[in-house]
């Protein structure tokens, strides 16, 4: 069996805290100061072990993604998102034709947002037992509602047994639609889907020409958005679901998160005993007060500040403009940034690497770059030249000039680009 783990969301529903480099996946909000990815990598990994485990997610956020799970995660990447069914197609190619899978193996796909316990992921093995006796082409886990919910699509099994046929789907419908599909022992449907390879590869040669996996990716950018369910689950006849009965919560908008939080303040915040069921979630380094409040989330970052009811909250993705979803801070694979300040023709970052990282060795056409040392030390190679920096020291790299810095110990700078600021104008080399 496989397990490919879809995460490459941007989590527009939980900004400012998210956006398309530094995604939902990868917040730390929980005490264990774990991410959504860790954790469900973490469990996956214990019972099926690691290398049975790829990760689909999009080219802006592998740098983020190895930083959380280490640079030996296996990974497949999407050049540009294209919705669940190319992604899934994508990452079934790889397994295939770059990992060398047997079109035989039991794939089973997994959402990367949610809060469980190991229970769910016991029901993930016995989804691995259902594909394996061949009874339905299609494999599906369902979550038994604990109410009415119209943010989900449902399953309708033909029976209440522990694994049904499906007789139908229904796209998130109304409360009252809800409420009724419950008293027919509806399930939700949350994305998890088990098949042949086979299966996935024959059925997607119906819906898009490509030859193998490096011809859809080279062609990817070109594929129509389509969701896995729109594209196979509701043209298949012949479907089964398992039903999961236990703890599952999906984690995709600050109502949800703030409902399994374990802390009420994160960050520099307090909370007044006059407010109720209030939740602060603060990355700046300025306090946050909630006095009188109730049934609000506050969050802030260096992008922006949300305060908003929390069942109400989930609509702040139709109030964002592109440049919301953009950040202000990010995380790498050296470290992290954040951005100090931004002109028509200058960008300053302070940039912060660990010890014993290094940035790509790189060069820029369009601008000059300027680093200036404010702690720790390491080590500047440009153009081929190295030198060891400290504390004061001040580089300065000319546009085309090759440089990279490598952190001796945890190191801090300041950088300054001048020029054209374009973030396409990088090269990258290897090292000489």
């Amino acid at each position: 069996m496989k397990i490919v783990i879809l995460s490459g969301g941007s989590g527009k529903r939980l900004w400012p805290l998210s956006n398309e480099i530094r995604a939902k996946q990868f917040i730390k909000i929980f005490k264990d100061n774990k991410s959504m990815l860790q954790r469900t990598y973490d469990n996956l990994s214990k019972m099926f072990n690691k290398e049975n485990i790829v990760i689909e997610t999009s080219k802006m956020q592998e740098s983020e993604l190895k930083k959380q799970l280490g640079n030996d995660v296996d990974v497949s990447i999407e050049p540009v998102k294209r919705d669940t069914f190319p992604a899934v197609l994508l990452a079934c190619l790889y397994l295939r034709d770059v990992k060398k899978v047997s079109l035989d193996e039991n794939i089973i796909i997994c959402p990367v947002d949610h809060y469980t316990d190991k229970k769910y992921f016991e029901s993930i093995k016995k989804l691995d037992t259902i594909i394996e006796s061949n009874k339905y082409n299609l494999n599906l886990m369902g979550i038994t509602p604990k109410e009415a919910n119209t943010k989900y699509g449902y399953i309708i099994p033909k029976d209440n047994n522990k694994v049904s046929e499906v007789l139908d789907f229904k796209e998130k419908p109304s409360l009252k639609e809800a409420k009724e599909l419950i008293k027919k022992n509806a399930l939700l449907n949350v994305g998890i889907f088990g098949f042949k390879l086979k299966y996935i590869i024959d059925k997607a040669h119906e819906i898009i020409n490509f030859d193998d996996y490096y011809d859809l990716f080279s062609k990817y950018d070109n594929l129509e958005k389509i969701s896995f369910d729109k594209a196979i689950s509701e043209n298949e006849k012949n479907i089964g679901v398992l039903k999961f009965n236990g703890l599952w919560e999906y984690l995709g908008n600050w109502d949800s998160l703030t409902k399994i939080m374990e802390e009420k303040v994160v960050g520099k915040g307090v909370i007044s005993k006059s407010s109720k069921n209030v939740n602060i979630i603060n990355e700046t380094d300025l306090p946050i007060y909630s006095i009188g409040l109730k049934d609000v989330v506050i969050s802030a970052s260096p992008d922006g500040i949300l305060v908003s009811n929390k069942e109400e909250s989930e609509s702040i993705k139709d109030y964002l403009l592109d440049k919301d979803n953009t950040s202000n801070q990010g995380e790498k694979s050296f470290g992290k940034f954040k951005v100090i300040d931004v002109d028509k023709k200058s960008q300053t970052f302070k940039v912060e690497l660990l010890k014993g990282n290094k940035m790509s060795y790189h060069s820029h056409k369009n601008r000059d770059e300027v680093w200036i040392v404010i702690s720790g030390t390491g080590k500047v190679i440009v153009d081929g030249m190295e030198e060891i920096v400290t504390v004061g020291d001040v580089i300065t790299m000319q546009r085309e000039t090759k440089h990279t810095i490598i952190a001796e110990t945890d190191l801090k700078l300041i950088e300054v680009q001048l020029g054209e600021v374009d973030v396409n104008d990088k090269k990258k080399y290897d090292m000489e």
